[in-house]
């Protein structure tokens, strides 16, 4: 006698199977559009933000390459020159004297600030950077405003415009003299060390690194 085979009825469908299903139908699509939306936020976010965001350092080198050279200091400089004109195996001789008004500016090369000119001490919030010598621009003649007293029998106009060359020239020298004396190169030294701070403290607060030390050398300088 062969026993019967008994097949095991099929399990009734739970009533919530349904409810279930149509749920996942309703959910899925929008967890799928918050995964989407918060990646591209996560995308758009490392996008544009800076690479070195909440470092000192890279806010103060953002701070300097808004401008490359900064003027920091100018002297009005008002060099007095004189010049000889011989003639005629010195029979005609002249002389000008003239006082020449000349502008020179001292400027700082921000661009040759980088990481290793700059310390941050996190402990006393103390940002230390260390600038290139400062530069001189070449004098500013303001020939315009010159005056000239000139000595001589006769004053030729050839003789006229050599003993103007010479001037200018001397002038231009003397000028560039002047402005490397020690006491404007300290004034533009002083100059530039404000420039500096004001140029980085006030960046560095709005970047959320509150009020920051900021101290300034300048190579060269004397530390006596």
């Amino acid at each position: 006698m062969v026993d019967p085979v008994l097949t095991p009825a099929p399990a009734p469908a739970s009533a919530s199977s349904p409810a279930r299903s149509s749920l996942r139908q309703i959910v899925l699509p929008w967890f799928l559009f918050a995964l989407a939306l918060a990646l591209a936020g996560f995308l758009g976010w490392r996008l544009w933000q800076p690479a070195d965001a909440g470092d000192p350092l890279a806010t103060s080198l953002v701070a300097f390459e808004r401008q490359n050279s900064l003027t920091v200091f100018s002297a009005e400089l008002a060099p007095v020159v004189s010049s000889d004109d011989s003639r005629l195996f010195g029979l005609v001789k002249a002389k000008q004297v003239a006082v020449i008004p000349a502008r020179i500016d001292y400027t700082v090369d921000l661009a040759a600030v980088d990481r290793n000119r700059m310390r941050w001490d996190a402990a006393t919030k103390t940002l230390t950077v260390r600038l290139p010598p400062l530069r001189l621009s070449r004098p500013n003649l303001d020939e315009a405003r010159a005056q000239y007293l000139r000595e001589g029998m006769w004053i030729g106009r050839e003789a006229q415009d050599k003993l103007t060359r010479e001037n200018t020239l001397m002038a231009e020298r003397l000028a560039g003299q002047q402005a490397a004396n020690p006491v404007l190169m300290g004034l533009a030294r002083n100059a530039a060390k404000d420039a500096v701070r004001q140029n980085l403290a006030i960046p560095m607060q709005v970047a959320g690194f509150g009020g920051v030390t900021v101290t300034v050398t300048i190579d060269g300088e004397s530390t006596g």
